[in-house]
């Protein structure tokens, strides 16, 4: 008489690498485990919140370091409503050319946040269209930077000195708006790049455009900086 086979256990289904544990535990899961911390989150857009995040703690340090240099000058601070004020038709208007200026960026961060729209649906043509734009505005907004630096230069502002009164005023003026417009001249650069690759299909064809969203990142890191140096640096 044949002994019935004993049944082999089943081997249990294995998890799923990307399963997240809900709350503290799952925090815990995830920073003791070998696998990504940053699961279901792509390297590239983790990479460049960390860069955006130094980037912070250096305009942080600008704007404190201005905010410092002006409280405890000694020489009275040039007023930003005369310095940065142009005379159009024989009328002296005040900070009209930095208001242009904040349209123009802030502007920006609309097309932007529109490419990034139409780059997840697949419209590349409208897609490329709207980086270029944003690339655009970029550009002009570094042109009128360039016209509000040489008019202070051609005034006597210098890094070491200023003829209007505090000697700081320079030197705070060009290494802040300076820093900044490196950043908006390089996002330029960056947003070409990536506009014309979106448009030659490279990213159609691995169906990935998340780069769009990363590059959308930087530009709106960079208009929202902007904001804030305006707030300090002109309108204080």
């Amino acid at each position: 008489m044949a002994l019935p086979s004993a049944t082999p256990p089943a081997e249990p289904a294995p998890s799923a690498p990307d399963t997240l544990v809900p709350g503290w535990k799952g925090v815990a899961s995830d920073w003791a485990s070998d696998q990504d911390v940053f699961k279901r989150v792509a390297w590239g857009k983790v990479m460049m919140w960390i860069f955006l995040l130094s980037d912070t703690f250096i305009f942080t340090c600008f704007l404190t370091g201005y905010m410092s240099v002006r409280m405890s000058a000694t020489v009275p601070w040039p007023n930003p409503s005369e310095v940065f004020a142009l005379t159009i038709a024989g009328v002296e208007i005040p900070l009209v050319l930095i208001a242009i200026m904040t349209f123009v960026l802030i502007s920006s961060s609309g097309t932007m946040a529109m490419a990034v729209n139409f780059a997840y649906r697949g419209v590349r043509g409208k897609c490329a269209a709207l980086m270029l734009a944003t690339a655009a505005f970029g550009a002009t907004f570094v042109c009128m930077q360039a016209f509000e630096w040489s008019k202070l230069i051609a005034e006597g502002v210098r890094p070491w000195s200023n003829p209007m009164g505090a000697e700081q005023f320079g030197a705070s003026f060009f290494m802040i708006t300076g820093f900044h417009g490196l950043h908006v001249s390089l996002g330029v650069l960056y947003l070409c790049i990536v506009a014309f690759k979106v448009l030659r299909g490279d990213y159609e064809r691995s169906g990935n455009y998340q780069i769009v969203e990363i590059a959308g990142l930087y530009w709106h890191f960079v208009d929202l900086v902007w904001v804030f140096i305006f707030a300090f640096f002109y309108l204080w």
